[in-house]
C-alpha cells in the first residue's frame, strides 16, 4: 500500500452521529516518530466509549480533536521502527485511531503482543483485551461475587455483559440478564448459561421492575450496569441490602441531548447500596494476569466469546452505528487490512 486511509472526526455529533460528522481521507503513510514505530493496523475495536470521546465534554480522556482519526484500540504489525522493543515484523496493541497506519510513540496504552497465543489477532480486542478484562476486573475486584448471590447484568448480550454473566456463573451466582429482543435473550440462556433473560423492548419501567422482582425475590446483590436509563431505575428498585452496583456504561444516554440521571437515588440509601464508577484503565498493570485467566477459562470450555467482525475502513460509520441499533452479535471489531 502507498497511502494511508483515515476515518476522521470532522465535527462533534449532536444526538445520533451522522455520516457528515466524519470523513474518509487518504494521506501519506507516516514515518516513525523518534523512539517510536509505525504500525499497520489489522483490526480496530468499536466501542460505546468512542461516542463519549467525540463530545467536547469533561471526561476521563480528552475529546478527540476535530480533524484527527476517531480514537480506537488497534492491533497490528510493526512495519517501520525506531524502537528496539518493537522491531519490524512484531505485533503491538495500542490506543491509536481508525486508520490503516498509525505513527506510535509507546506509552501507557501500548504493549507488544504474541499473536500465537490467540486463534486470531482480533482476540486481543475481545477475550484477551479490554472486553474480557473489563468484565474480569469489574467482577472480581469491585462486585466481589460470592456463591449463591444474585447478579443482574444490563446490556447482557453485548461484548462486556456476556462475559460478566459467565464470570458470575463461574463464581456460583444466579445470573439475570437484560437484553433487547428474543434472539439476544435466547443467546443469554443457550450460549452464555444465564439463569434468566429479560427482554426490555416495549416495556415500561414498571414492567421491568416487576419482571426483575419475579426473577430475584430476595433482591439483587450485584448490578453490573452497561445501559442506564429506565433499566437502571428498575434495577435500583430491586436491590438487596448492601448491594454493589458496578457502573461500567450508560449506552442509553450516549446519543441523548439530555441526561437521564438516576431519579430513584433514595433506593440506594434505603438498601445501603454502593455505586462504583468503574474504568478499566485503573487495572492496566494487571492486564497480563487477567488475560491469562480469561484465556484459561476459554480453553477449559467455561467461557464463550463471540466476535462480530465487520470489514473495510470504508464501512467505519455503518459498523460503528451497529453498537446503537443493537445489530452487533458479539464484540464489534472492524477489520482494516
Amino acid at each position: 500500500m502507498t497511502t494511508n486511509r483515515r476515518f476522521l472526526l470532522r465535527r462533534r455529533p449532536v444526538g445520533d452521529p451522522v455520516p457528515d460528522d466524519f470523513a474518509l481521507v487518504e494521506e501519506a503513510i507516516p514515518s516513525p516518530p523518534p523512539g517510536g514505530f509505525v504500525m499497520r493496523n489489522q483490526y480496530c475495536s468499536l466501542d460505546p466509549a468512542q461516542r463519549g470521546w467525540m463530545s467536547d465534554e469533561p471526561s476521563y480522556m480528552p475529546p478527540i480533536p476535530l480533524g484527527d482519526p476517531v480514537r480506537a484500540t488497534t492491533v497490528g504489525e510493526v512495519v517501520a521502527s525506531d524502537n528496539a522493543d518493537y522491531p519490524v515484523g512484531s505485533w503491538a496493541l495500542g490506543l491509536n485511531g481508525i486508520e490503516e497506519y498509525s505513527a506510535v510513540s509507546p506509552e501507557h496504552f501500548t504493549s507488544p503482543i504474541d499473536i500465537s497465543l490467540a486463534p486470531s489477532p482480533s482476540h486481543f480486542l475481545s477475550a484477551m483485551g479490554a472486553v474480557g478484562l473489563t468484565a474480569y476486573f469489574g467482577m472480581l475486584e469491585i462486585a466481589k461475587p460470592k456463591a449463591g448471590e444474585t447478579l443482574c447484568v444490563s446490556g447482557a448480550a453485548g461484548a462486556v455483559g456476556s462475559v460478566v454473566g459467565q464470570i458470575g456463573k463461574i463464581c456460583g451466582c444466579r445470573v439475570i440478564g437484560i437484553a433487547g429482543g428474543a434472539e439476544k435473550c435466547r443467546r443469554l440462556i443457550d450460549d452464555y448459561g444465564f439463569d434468566v433473560a429479560i427482554d426490555y423492548r416495549g416495556k415500561s419501567q414498571e414492567q421491568l421492575r416487576d419482571e426483575i422482582a419475579q426473577a430475584a425475590p430476595n433482591g439483587l446483590d450485584m448490578v453490573f450496569e452497561n445501559v442506564g436509563g429506565d433499566i437502571l431505575e428498575a434495577e435500583v428498585f430491586n436491590l438487596a441490602k448492601k448491594a454493589r452496583i458496578v457502573l461500567c456504561g450508560l449506552i442509553s444516554e450516549y446519543n441523548s441531548t439530555e441526561r437521564h440521571g438516576l431519579k430513584n437515588l433514595w433506593q440506594v440509601l434505603v438498601h445501603q447500596a454502593t455505586i462504583h464508577g468503574y474504568l478499566i484503565m485503573d487495572y492496566a498493570p494487571r492486564f497480563a494476569e487477567g488475560g491469562a485467566q480469561v484465556a484459561k477459562w476459554i480453553a477449559e470450555g467455561k467461557m464463550r466469546i463471540d466476535e462480530d467482525v465487520q470489514e473495510g475502513i470504508e464501512n467505519s460509520y455503518d459498523a460503528f452505528m451497529r453498537l446503537f441499533s443493537g445489530q452487533n452479535t458479539g464484540k464489534l471489531v472492524l477489520k482494516l487490512a
